[in-house]
């Protein structure tokens, strides 16, 4: 399939088959949208409304059990909040999926058992606060809350795309926005503050497929706002207008008609010293005479072709 020339190839997946299909594509100079994923993360400052912020947190991370590519990945916050975070979002996995999650037909199950396995192997090293809770024949993971998780942990080398949420501290924004620009570029960030300076700052200061403040997932259903990655989240965007301009080629077209060609005598040869005196005045200098200048010069010169059209003819 990659072998085909076509006119334009979008691709929505992992960063190692994207390289695959951009080398294909290099071949035939095809345009590529990517539409990848990453390690999306979610700061929570210390001014903000935690009981709000990590029900909006819990339903964006276990949505289709995290299988989705715009997931909250990980989490940065102070370390005298890491308690209350975890057990708010205990209270909203309970309130969302019951008691025993398994049995919840509004939580779901991993696409595959080599998904299950690959998860699993992520948990290695790192501290299960909430959940943990798997069956491999069902390809059952509950929800699960890690804390304490190092920047080296397992967990933290490549994107979830699961129901498993890494909570890391940091001190300050400061921290938190260094941690997010020493790694490669995400498909979102999730800010959650009540502080405007905070949230324009930290937009400013980092690089992302998109942003989302005091909420997850949601700049997605917005048709009007671009949707793609940056980096090694992706290339290029769409949804609603950005969609087609992205899938259609911009095509400049002139016509012109085949009359008043005296008018055009100044870019023929022989360039003679009174022609390129004229281009100089027309083309190259650049006259600034207000709206009543341009519309006088517009009429001086529709006045000077219509007598050069007269006299020739």
């Amino acid at each position: 399939l990659l072998k085909q020339r076509f006119d334009h190839i979008f691709y929505t997946g992992n960063g190692i088959v994207a390289k695959i299909i951009m080398e294909a594509a290099a071949k035939h100079l095809t345009p590529t949208t990517l539409e990848l994923g990453g390690k999306s993360p979610c700061y929570i400052d210390n001014n903000c409304d935690l009981a709000i912020a990590c029900r909006r947190i819990a339903w964006g991370k276990y949505l289709n059990c995290g299988q989705t590519c715009i997931a909250p990945d990980y989490i940065l916050c102070d370390p005298s909040m890491q308690d209350r975070v975890i057990e708010e979002i205990k209270k909203n996995i309970k309130d969302f999926y019951t008691e025993d999650s398994k049995k919840c037909p509004d939580y779901g199950r991993i696409i595959n058992q080599r998904h299950f396995k690959r998860l699993m192997a992520l948990l290695e090293g790192s501290t299960i606060a909430v959940g943990g809770e798997n069956d491999e024949s069902d390809c059952y993971i509950g929800p699960t809350i890690l804390r304490d998780v190092k920047p080296d942990a397992k967990v933290m080398q490549e994107e979830i795309f699961g129901p498993l949420l890494p909570i890391l501290t940091v001190s300050s924004a400061d921290e938190a926005i260094k941690f997010i620009n020493q790694r490669e570029k995400p498909l979102a960030l999730y800010i959650f503050s009540s502080e405007d300076k905070l949230i324009k700052r930290m937009i400013a200061e980092t690089s992302s497929g998109g942003v989302v403040a005091n909420d997850c997932l949601m700049h997605f259903s917005v048709s009007s706002l671009p949707f793609g990655g940056v980096g090694n989240s992706g290339m290029g965007c769409y949804h609603g207008k950005h969609g087609f301009d992205n899938l259609s080629h911009l095509r400049g077209c002139l016509i012109k008609k085949l009359k008043m060609e005296n008018v055009n005598k100044m870019r023929y040869p022989p360039h003679t010293v009174d022609k390129l005196g004229w281009a100089r005045f027309f083309i190259l200098k650049h006259v600034d005479f207000g709206s009543l200048g341009r519309m006088m010069l517009l009429a001086l010169m529709v006045v000077f072709a219509a007598v050069i059209v007269q006299v020739t003819d």
